[in-house]
């Protein structure tokens, strides 16, 4: 069991403690009803359905300074757990500290399972609550709003604020909270978390000095800088420069958490390794992302005709992730940053987590196949398509509309979308890397490039086969998912085109002969509604589109067996801590 606490909270939990009581009083204002929650055993159930993952990182090809500032960046790291969860709501720290008191086989159980959560509310069971003094159900702000505040209150508040101070209450990176007079107002991060966030960036400028690497040395430094002054570019810039075997992603970032508005990043880290043979492969991706733009199946206006920059493609191995990064379900890629203003300078840049998804392939994506798949299509299960569809994914969030203009007024999807865009833009990239990928393959069938991937119509039926297989793995995610909320409308979309087939024995197929145009029509569906920056219409479509429908509820059912994802174990992170830990014992002792 990997433990959160370590002496650098001590001082925190102890004020923490102070005000628990407080926090969990408030609590109360809308608590679970007092009917039974899990018992140990049933506690232990839910787990399991995270299967246990191993990750043991090769670091023996690092220099000794890349292989010290390692150490510092998983400590940093831990400190990011600690961010995430004053983040997740207002009486999480005081919670977990409270469990871990318990010693009994029902107070084990139920810090296991807050700590695979990082909270209260099981992510996988559209965030009910499992412990008994906790909101039923996640507030949809999170932490990043009072609890009681309503959209409207905001919205009228920030509408009356002038241009500068709206787009910051608006922004990534401030909170909200209610003054003295209980009138709304902004807190910037800096602030609001200073002294988690000043450790945090006193061990990033440790790592940077004992890097050998100019491009980690720097992004490490202006990250650091960010945690005090609040201001994100410079190192975002930076983070799009990194090029260094040891590969760190840490800050704000995803909004998935703010399910109000959209707005408000929360923190997260992943400490990897890079796998330099993997990331030379799959660069050609990259390399025609502006030829796929140029084809995508929408208007030709509303494609962008010059791309922000290269897309870089970072293949690594995760050895440690935190906060935002590791809680419930677990990433298996990410493309950032998701400041638009970054991103039409620079790109984004698409990581790809590939030892989380051999152990997501292998722990849920075979056995699911064994039940949603007939027989004979269980053979076209592909880990490199899997794999390479995940960085298609990735890719894709890149292109389409990111700067849009409505009437004279400039914007970007995000904004006109709210909080519909998340499970939008998942989709779009979904159906749009698979766009891309089909693009590639009949473009390799002709000659006209050198794919280093399949292609013909083997390899297709491979790419939809573990498509449709893959789908059920992120439906089980459940509705509360921006994922799986994009999977349900593409699902049904599919289903009701007839490139998924209902079978009568339960199973599904594809029908590949209907399968290209029916990924082309909801592309074009998707880039329109960013393009055009239709909340109406995406509120349309995800009424209609984001159900369960009683032949994949069935499914769903029928999979309850099945892991539903991973839980990471951190070897190799614990074992270079633990290692860092007993030197430091040592030379003290002498």
């Amino acid at each position: 069991m990997r433990r959160l606490l370590t002496p650098i909270f001590v001082l925190t939990i102890f004020v923490l403690t102070l005000f628990a009581f407080t926090v969990m009083a408030t609590a109360q204002k809308n608590p679970a009803p007092p009917s039974t929650f899990p018992n140990a055993d049933e506690l232990n159930q839910m787990a399991a359905r995270f299967a246990p993952a191993h990750l043991e990182v090769d670091t023996s090809g690092l220099s000794a300074g890349d292989k010290k500032a390692l150490i510092k960046l998983i400590a940093a790291g831990r400190i990011v757990n600690h961010l995430f969860m004053q983040q997740f709501w207002s009486g999480d720290v005081a919670l977990y500290q409270k469990l871990q008191q318990d010693q009994t086989p029902l107070g084990k159980a139920r810090l296991h399972y807050f700590w695979i959560n990082k909270g209260p509310w099981s992510e996988i069971d559209e965030h009910k609550a499992f412990l008994p003094g906790v909101p039923a159900k996640k507030p949809e702000g999170a932490n990043f709003y009072p609890e009681d505040m309503t959209k409207a209150e905001f919205e009228s508040w920030a509408k009356a604020l002038y241009p500068e101070s709206k787009a910051q209450a608006e922004g990534f990176f401030t909170v909200i909270r209610r003054g003295a007079d209980k009138r709304l107002k902004m807190v910037p991060y800096s602030e609001e978390y200073k002294a988690d966030l000043t450790r945090a960036a006193t061990l990033l400028r440790e790592a940077a000095s004992l890097t050998d690497n100019a491009s980690l040395k720097k992004f490490l430094t202006t990250r650091a800088e960010a945690f005090t002054t609040n201001n994100y570019f410079d190192s975002d810039m930076a983070w799009m420069d990194l090029d260094a075997p040891v590969d760190v992603t840490i800050g704000p970032y995803e909004t998935y958490n703010d399910e109000l508005f959209g707005y408000k990043a929360a923190f997260e880290a992943y400490i990897n390794v890079r796998d330099d043979k993997e990331s030379a492969r799959l660069a050609f991706l990259g390399e025609h992302l502006q030829e796929i733009e140029n084809n995508l199946p929408e208007d030709p206006k509303y494609r962008v005709a010059r791309l922000g920059a290269a897309a870089p493609i970072r293949v690594v191995n995760e050895v440690f992730a935190a906060g935002d990064g590791s809680h419930g379900v677990q990433t298996a890629a990410y493309n950032l940053p998701n400041d638009d203003k970054v991103v039409q300078q620079k790109g984004s840049k698409r990581v790809m987590l590939k030892n989380i998804q051999e152990a997501k392939f292998k722990s849920t994506l075979q056995p699911i196949s064994k039940v949603v798949l007939q027989p004979a299509a269980q053979q076209d299960l592909s880990f490199e398509l899997f794999f390479t569809h995940i960085v298609a994914h990735e890719l894709t969030h890149g292109l389409g509309p990111h700067q849009i203009k409505i009437g004279s007024r400039d914007t970007n999807p995000r904004m006109e979308l709210k909080d519909l865009y998340s499970a939008i833009e998942e989709a779009k990239a979904d159906v749009t890397g698979l766009f891309a990928l089909q693009y590639l393959m009949t473009q390799a069938d002709k000659g006209a490039i050198h794919a280093p991937l399949p292609h013909g119509p083997e390899a297709e039926r491979k790419l939809y086969t573990t498509y449709l297989a893959s789908s059920f793995r992120t439906l089980r995610f459940g509705l509360q998912d921006s994922h799986a909320k994009g999977m349900a409308v593409q699902f049904n979309y599919f289903l009701d085109k007839g490139a998924f087939v209902a079978n009568a024995d339960g199973t599904f197929s594809v029908d590949l002969s209907k399968i290209k145009d029916a990924v082309a029509g909801l592309d074009r569906e998707l880039l329109t509604l960013e393009a055009t920056g239709d909340y109406a219409g995406a509120k349309k479509m995800m009424g209609e589109m984001m159900v369960l429908r009683p032949v994949v509820k069935n499914a769903l059912e029928r999979l309850k067996q099945v892991p539903t994802d991973i839980e990471p174990v951190f070897v190799t992170a614990d074992a270079l801590t633990a290692e860092s830990m007993s030197s430091e014992r040592s030379r003290r002792s002498k």
